[in-house]
């Protein structure tokens, strides 16, 4: 194969792969075309279907017309007979022979006409079922695309967020320790203001036994006993 050959099959591949790439991007729009592309077929048969239904119709009426037409002339031929009339009974045998050959024809046009009209019925039929498959099929494939959608966006959004969340944490961990470090200091500063005065040498002398004690109810009572004694 030639160079040129070669570069030919290359750009042809190329175009391929482009244009499945197309088609893949744009699948459910071109499925979903592809459904309204039908409907607007069958709508179409629809109309086609009532006009072969009203040409039905109309030879059954033709077909009844001439089969009353053979019963009349049938009548007519008898009463001729029974007037010993055989040139004229002859006459109307004549004219229901042309009216049993057009009746002949005409059923040919309706049996036509029958096996037509039923013959679409059915393809109508399974068009409509086929669509109805395909419109919930459409459905559900418009859904799965979007939770597609919806999940790959979590998905980004967590990856390209995972940065700004520990960034965040670190920042909280950073106020929460200002404020434990401002709350240290405030008791630290109670502390000495608390060592530095008179009522704290007061609670330690108290804890050590020493100086002015609360009285109990039992020091009371000794008290009194002593004094009666």
């Amino acid at each position: 194969m030639s160079i040129f050959s070669k570069i030919i099959t290359a750009i042809r591949g190329g175009a391929s792969e482009a244009g499945e790439a197309i088609v893949d991007a744009n699948a459910t729009r071109i499925f979903a075309q592809e459904i309204r592309d039908a409907e607007n077929h069958l709508t179409k048969a629809k109309r086609d279907l009532t006009g072969i239904l009203a040409k039905q119709m109309q030879a059954q009426r033709e077909l009844d017309r001439i089969n009353r037409s053979i019963t009349e002339h049938e009548g007519y031929a008898t009463q001729a007979l029974g007037q010993g009339n055989e040139a004229l009974a002859l006459e109307v045998a004549e004219k229901i022979a042309a009216l049993e050959v057009e009746l002949g024809e005409q059923q040919a046009s309706f049996d036509s006409y029958e096996k037509g009209a039923q013959r679409l019925k059915e393809l109508v039929k399974g068009t409509e079922r086929q669509l109805a498959d395909y419109q919930r099929q459409l459905s559900m494939v418009k859904t799965t695309e979007s939770v597609q959608k919806a999940t790959a966006a979590i998905t980004d959004n967590f990856s390209n967020s995972n940065s700004k969340l520990l960034n965040a944490k670190q920042s909280l961990e950073r106020i929460k320790a200002k404020q434990q470090d401002f709350d240290d200091r405030m008791q630290a500063a109670d502390d000495l203001a608390a060592e530095g005065s008179d009522q704290s040498l007061k609670d330690k002398l108290s804890a050590a036994g020493i100086g002015e004690q609360q009285t109990s109810a039992n020091s009371v009572l000794d008290r009194i006993k002593a004094k009666q004694g």
